[in-house]
């Protein structure tokens, strides 16, 4: 009877051992596939190339309209490829690119005070997110 027990748990032990993956492992996963780097670069580009564009006073509604909908267009890309595989870089990448999202409509309808403070906060969120993934990252 023990036998079959030590049996058991043994035979549980190499099953769970067999799918198992590394917290650090599965974000790399991850990294490499979502093409994070890439991304998140892009995304702050074009969310600093529609602040500048937002500060200057004469840039017209239709040359916003242009800056923030490449924003736009970018942030719900690089929301497509969430989850991760860590909950807490899961949460923050979800409120940085709804606060990018947010200031790319609030640029596109022209409020520009608003859409200045949604995208300095996404950034702010994304800038975060990228310091978890690396630290969740290490082996």
């Amino acid at each position: 009877m023990i036998r079959r027990i030590v049996a058991v748990a043994v035979s549980g032990l190499l099953l769970s051992a067999c799918g198992s993956v590394s917290a650090s492992t599965a974000m790399v996963n991850w990294v490499a596939q979502s093409s994070y780097p890439s991304t998140a670069k892009a995304v702050l580009a074009d969310a600093t190339h529609a602040a500048n564009a937002l500060r200057i006073p004469s840039m017209s509604l239709a040359q916003l309209h242009t800056v923030c909908g490449v924003l736009l267009y970018e942030v719900s890309q690089a929301n497509a490829s969430l989850p991760t595989p860590d909950d807490q870089a899961s949460t923050l990448l979800s409120s940085a690119y709804d606060d990018l999202g947010a200031g790319a409509n609030l640029c596109y309808r022209g409020q520009r005070v608003d859409a200045l403070a949604s995208l300095a906060k996404g950034a702010s969120l994304l800038s975060e997110a990228s310091a978890r993934i690396a630290a969740v990252s290490l082996p």
